[in-house]
């Protein structure tokens, strides 16, 4: 079976954000979504979704990408700083390793079984064992809990300062 052609990640700097999509941002790594996010930052929910939607482009997330591959690349681009988790990192497999990169930069199932060396089919029961393992409660958090463990090597932060933005 012949592998997709998975999206290669935007090499471009990213733009600095602004101070309440910086606010958001921490709301990302708590693991709301936008609906919760309203709720928690006292705005309208179509206010929320623009907000995303710019931190995604600036972030060169695609548009629709989840808020776990959000959440990445806040952390690794260091706008947001994740907590130190109460726990130990588990010990964990180089495969749920590869796993665990594939979520954290990839959203759509076929690009994530692809980049981690698993049949599309076996995807839901990885992902389910490697939530266990972590104690995760969903992928946002596996990925914010990997940050903070420091199992998630953070890219360089890649911002682009001009005269408006500084």
């Amino acid at each position: 079976m012949r592998k997709p052609a998975m999206p290669s990640p935007d090499p471009s700097p990213t733009r600095r954000l602004t101070p309440s999509e910086r606010r958001l941002a921490t709301h990302v790594v708590k693991g709301l979504n936008a609906r919760e996010i309203a709720s928690a930052a006292q705005l309208k929910l179509p206010t929320v979704n623009s907000k995303l939607h710019s931190m995604r482009w600036k972030l060169h997330c695609p548009e629709r990408c989840s808020l776990a591959v959000v959440a990445h690349h806040l952390l690794a681009a260091e706008v947001v700083t994740a907590a130190t988790p109460q726990r130990a990192a588990p010990v964990i497999s180089p495969a749920q390793i590869s796993l665990l990169k594939a979520v954290a930069r990839y959203s759509q199932t076929l690009y994530i079984a692809s980049a981690a060396n698993l049949a599309t089919a076996d995807l839901p029961a990885a992902l389910d064992q490697l939530l266990a393992d972590t104690g995760a409660q969903d992928i946002t958090q596996l990925v914010v809990l990997a940050h903070g463990w420091k199992l998630l090597p953070g890219e360089p932060a890649r911002t682009k300062r001009s005269g408006a933005s500084q």
